[in-house]
């Protein structure tokens, strides 16, 4: 259980440092036989900062709560 807490309490610093991913994902524009034009549409996803925070808070309690049980 305590791993489980780090990992938790890892992946909310992790959300807590990077608050946007950017992906790309293409798109046709023209098609005319042989020849095709495609272009790359940037997709960003943005979070708060305090969602990583409660994460990582979530991560210390699970390992908290894993070290009373010891």
């Amino acid at each position: 259980m305590k791993i489980t807490g780090f990992i938790v309490m890892l992946i909310g610093l992790v959300l807590t440092i990077f608050t946007t991913v950017t992906f790309f994902t293409r798109e046709k524009v023209v098609d005319l036989g042989i020849v095709e034009i495609t272009k790359n549409q940037p997709h960003n996803r943005d979070w708060s900062p305090f969602v990583g925070i409660a994460v990582l808070v979530i991560g210390a309690f699970i390992v908290l709560q894993a070290k009373k049980k010891s």
